[in-house]
């Protein structure tokens, strides 16, 4: 009895899938290159000047903290000063503090996340998402309503 001839079974090797597939993400990355490069460099660019943003911030709100911690024990003596003036001065000095207060935790954030974009590290970026929805909470919450 003759032995039956194997036919050639035909089929597409994984091996073969996953080479196009890498092709593909590689086209893909290629043509967005110059994209993402721009985003990388925007978002540290946008970092610089949120740091130069909140040192200045800071430098401002420490110098006005100094006067008002100076001025407020004389103010609420005098009589003459309106009720509603002294107020807004104790306010602004609490909103001051509140900046002076942050400039650690704001820092830290904003020095961290550039390290991310300056190596590349998206799991460090990823990390620090959160600490950076942070700062905006807090600096939201900062900022007086009306």
């Amino acid at each position: 009895m003759p032995t039956p001839t194997a036919k050639p079974t035909s089929y597409v090797k994984f091996s073969d899938k996953l080479t196009q597939s890498i092709d593909d993400i590689q086209k893909i990355i290629e043509s967005h290159k110059q994209m993402i490069d721009s985003i990388q460099e925007v978002a540290l660019e946008l970092t610089s000047s949120i740091g130069t943003l909140h040192t200045l911030t800071v430098k401002y709100a420490r110098t006005a903290n100094q006067i008002l911690d100076a001025l407020l024990p004389i103010i609420k003596n005098l009589p003459l000063i309106p009720k509603n003036i002294t107020a807004m001065l104790v306010n602004l000095e609490a909103l001051t503090q509140k900046i002076i207060d942050n400039e650690a935790s704001t820092t830290k954030t904003i020095t961290d996340v550039r390290g991310g974009l300056q190596t590349g590290d998206v799991n460090k970026l990823k990390a620090h998402a959160g600490q950076l929805q942070n700062v905006t909470r807090t600096i939201t919450s900062i900022i007086p309503k009306g």
